[in-house]
């Protein structure tokens, strides 16, 4: 078993609402199959919110409650993708030269 590179954040606080970590190297362990379900889940939710708020926001006859439960659920739903995000950033390969390939942010050459 090799050394674990790094503490993986995982998609759920704690019981006091703290950062919860994985440590371990086995991509098939049944707390890392979990985590990335529940990315998937959250990912997924994230999408149908916004297909909702696409349709809430046009609608002329939108409630103010209607629009407060949104706000809610877009707000939650943010917050799960950015902990997606910042979960799966921090578990990728560094290059050489830096967390970016050169040139990569410089978009396509024309």
């Amino acid at each position: 078993m090799s050394a674990v590179s790094q503490l993986r954040l995982l998609p759920w606080p704690g019981p006091e609402g703290q950062r919860c970590y994985l440590s371990s190297d086995d991509p098939d362990s049944r707390l890392t199959q979990l985590a990335n379900e529940l990315e998937a889940t959250q990912l997924d939710t994230g999408a149908m919110v916004l297909g909702r708020a696409r349709e809430l926001l046009v609608d002329p006859d939108a409630t103010v409650q209607e629009l407060r439960w949104l706000s809610l659920r877009l707000c939650q739903s943010l917050g799960d993708t950015l902990r997606v995000a910042e979960s799966r950033g921090g578990r990728l390969p560094l290059c050489e030269d830096g967390p970016i390939a050169s040139g990569a942010a410089e978009g396509p050459q024309r």
